[in-house]
């Protein structure tokens, strides 16, 4: 992020703005502050201008609402309510109150969700699993709206403050301790492609198999979506197999829940029959029969952390280089894990 201008330079730069736009100086404010009494082709100019300068919005100008928005790409699981808790939690002691939104699957929020950032001026942006395009970026540096990327998708780049967990080495705990059991045919069911943490949890299995001397058999790897469907879906593909595998690393906990539903259809019991290895330990892994070994994920002290940096960024008066925190994972072993059966 480009360091603050003094206050001269950032005075100049808007009434520049206003000139090379052909608008007033009320008009860029009213852009700035996300009024919608401005026409779309005035705003789209005014908007390119602001990034094209590099404006910033003083801090001092930037009265803010008490408010942390939380957004999420979806926003339907008991994942989701773990994060909500972690932001709501630091809110509440910052005397705010958080504002939810979903970009419906979409891995950017849509323009009309930053429009209506700006409108709120909000203390900060917390994105989870997602990311922003550069005009967000631009739109919410312009107004001195900090944002933090939680468990980003993709690489959120150096410049932008984010908070993450050890998925390669969560993914690398959970095989070892299948391989550890005497397991040498282990499948995994991992989460989206596109999505950074699937792919470093897949790594980490890789690895832990690797360094055992198991071959890394890629038709055992199936691709699911982290959601419940998936991982019935894609167990049964992978328990009708002649050669099945005995263990299966599930990717999270809700395609583990899957992969029960699906070992229960065909006449498998866990662990007897095949050892399940989740990942993120939401509350019902416990409550499951049997209960579920998993990877914990502390999501909630993720998004602490996630909402306690973008108030920080936000009190700060000077931008700091960006900040990348990756929580430890752990392994957390219940019943759902045994040695494979002999024969």
């Amino acid at each position: 992020m480009k360091p603050s201008k003094s206050a001269e330079t950032q005075t100049a730069t808007l009434a520049e703005i206003a000139r090379a736009a052909g608008v007033s100086a009320p008009t860029v404010s009213k852009v700035l502050n996300g009024r919608a009494d401005v026409a779309a082709a005035t705003r789209t100019r005014v908007e390119e201008l602001l990034r094209t300068h590099g404006y910033r919005r003083r801090r001092a100008e930037a009265s803010r609402s008490p408010l942390i928005d939380l957004v999420f790409h979806e926003l339907e699981s008991a994942w989701a309510m773990e994060v909500i808790r972690g932001v709501e939690n630091v809110a509440r002691d910052a005397g705010l109150s958080v504002v939810l939104s979903e970009s419906a699957g979409r891995l950017t929020p849509g323009r009309t969700w930053a429009d209506q950032v700006a409108a709120r001026r909000p203390h900060g942006v917390v994105l989870v699993l997602s990311g922003l395009d550069e005009s967000q970026r631009a739109l919410l540096t312009s107004r001195s709206i900090p944002f933090v990327v939680m468990d980003p998708a993709g690489d959120p780049g150096p410049d932008v403050p984010s908070i993450g967990a050890t998925n390669w080495q969560g993914g690398l705990a959970a095989t070892r301790h299948l391989v550890d059991l005497g397991h040498t045919r282990i499948g995994a069911i991992s989460g989206p492609g596109r999505m950074m943490c699937s792919r470093a949890r897949v790594d980490g299995y890789r690895a832990a198999l690797e360094t055992a001397g198991l071959p890394a058999d890629t038709s055992l790897v199936l691709t699911g979506d982290f959601h419940h469907d998936a991982g019935y879906r894609l167990g049964l593909e992978l328990l009708r197999r002649a050669d099945r595998p005995t263990a299966v690393f599930a990717g999270n906990d809700l395609q583990a829940l899957g992969l029960y539903e699906a070992a229960r259809e065909l006449g498998l019991r866990v662990p007897e029959d095949l050892s399940v290895v989740g990942f993120d330990d939401l509350p019902v892994s416990r409550w499951v029969g049997p209960p579920l070994t998993t990877v914990r994920q502390p999501l909630t002290e993720m998004a602490e952390a996630a909402a306690r940096l973008v108030l920080e960024l936000g009190r700060e008066r000077e931008e700091r280089a960006a900040t990348r925190v990756e929580l430890a994972t752990r392994l957390v072993v219940r019943s759902s894990t045994a040695a494979p059966a002999a024969g």
